[in-house]
């Protein structure tokens, strides 16, 4: 599988990555046996970017990684984890200290002396702007605790304060074709500054799949129930903010336009990676089915201007107004 560079800080990740939120909890169950079969599908299929996050199952990912990638020495594989999610979301808790504890932590889940990349979880706005926290950032890449990091984002805004920070390596970002708007300026932007973009919910949780109905119910521990709203956590998490009657009836629409030989999901992560700007894309996958089919997805000829335009159509009418403003 082709891969891309984070450009400041020389890494290279698989155009297809896994993300493993699945793995850890907040998906329904997923037992030990299937998560380490996600991974070395995922593996095998040429995914060499792997990224969680310390609060995953609350460190249960992590561990699970570390344990496949300790019994295949023999694969390159780039580990990205998060952090900040674990405590109580005020700037004042965005300080080295705390940067070093929970990042001993992580090292012990992962089992390494440096984690390869390390982001902070969608944190307050205000920490974006601090320069004590990117200072304390900087302090864990001399002390070689880390490799480079990064920061995940929920808004577009705050994206484009991450890029202008001069060692941000990477911004993690939601974008499918149900959430455009980072197109129009923190790509661009964070093509020129060198930063890596990395796309995350890119099935827009499962609904670009085109397997839900509107009768489709999920586990009560399933964030697509209790997060519907934004009960737990931003809502552009789940559904990637769209209410999920619109979303089944527009995902039905997008799947009339996967070419033939592609799967709808295949079709949105094909979408993704023809973005200028991305670097990797992280679907998540329950099985080593589905795992499989993504990394497929990195296959796939370029999307002709047809079906990119028909995509773009479908946002304008069904889509835009309910996210842009939010997000």
């Amino acid at each position: 599988m082709d891969e891309r560079e984070f450009g400041r800080s020389g890494q290279k990740a698989s155009v297809i990555g896994l993300g493993t939120w699945q793995l850890g909890a907040d998906w329904g169950d997923v037992s030990e046996a299937d998560a380490k079969a996600v991974l070395e599908t995922a593996a095998e299929s040429g995914v060499t970017f792997f990224d969680t996050a310390d609060v995953y199952g609350d460190g249960r990912s992590e561990q699970t990684i570390a344990s496949f990638v300790s019994g295949r020495p023999d694969l390159h594989v780039m580990v990205a984890t998060k952090m900040g999610r674990r405590v109580e979301q005020i700037p004042q808790n965005y300080v080295l200290d705390n940067f070093r504890a929970w990042n001993d932590r992580s090292r012990r889940n992962l089992g390494v002396d440096r984690i390869d990349l390390v982001q902070l979880h969608c944190p307050p706005t205000p920490v974006y702007s601090s320069d004590e926290v990117f200072d304390a950032l900087d302090t864990l890449v001399e002390e070689e605790r880390i490799a480079a990091y990064g920061v995940s984002v929920e808004t577009c805004d705050e994206a484009l304060t991450a890029i202008a920070r001069p060692n941000v390596a990477s911004v993690q970002i939601i974008l499918n074709p149900f959430r455009m708007k980072p197109l129009r300026q923190v790509l661009p932007a964070a093509q020129e500054a060198g930063v890596g973009i990395i796309a995350r919910v890119p099935l827009a949780s499962g609904l670009l799949s085109g397997k839900y109905t509107k009768d489709t119910v999920f586990g009560a521990d399933d964030h697509r129930t209790y997060n519907r709203h934004g009960e737990a956590f931003d809502q552009g998490e789940t559904f990637s903010g769209v209410d999920f009657v619109t979303g089944v009836e527009a995902a039905a629409e997008f799947s009339a336009l996967a070419p033939e030989g592609c799967t709808p999901a295949q079709l949105a992560l094909r979408w993704i990676i023809q973005q200028p700007g991305v670097t990797t894309v992280i679907p998540g996958a329950r099985s080593p089915e589905q795992a499989h089919a993504n990394a497929e997805a990195a296959k796939l000829p370029p999307l002709s201007r047809q079906t990119l335009d028909a995509i773009d159509e479908l946002y304008d009418r069904r889509i835009k107004e309910q996210v842009e403003g939010r997000w």
